[in-house]
């Protein structure tokens, strides 16, 4: 395994990226970045052989029912109780103030 990241390489790397690093954030940020590339290192080390690519991990199923005709309200008992109707829709007032 490569030596550690030091405070020389996050620095010379906040620099390429044009980050402003205060010196106190510094240590900070080698040691987190250090655990990233451990990490890292560890998943490319894996033997990954015979394992399929996926897009998810977790079987996925459809969970919606299925589209299925039942009886529903009469169109024009609807229509009939509605405030205004035009055109066989409802008509509601204009909204954002459009005009009609």
């Amino acid at each position: 395994m490569p030596e550690r990241i030091t405070a020389e390489d996050v620095s010379h790397v906040a620099r390429l990226a044009r980050l402003n690093i205060a010196p106190d954030e510094l240590e900070l940020f080698t040691s987190q970045l250090g655990d990233i590339l451990e990490y890292a290192a560890d998943m490319a080390a894996l033997d990954l052989d015979g394992v399929e690519p996926m897009g998810h991990p977790h079987g996925l199923r459809n969970v919606m029912r299925a589209d299925v005709l039942t009886p529903s309200l009469d169109r024009a008992e609807v229509m009939a109780a509605a405030p205004s109707t035009e055109s066989g829709m409802f008509r509601v007032p204009p909204v954002l103030g459009e005009e009609l």
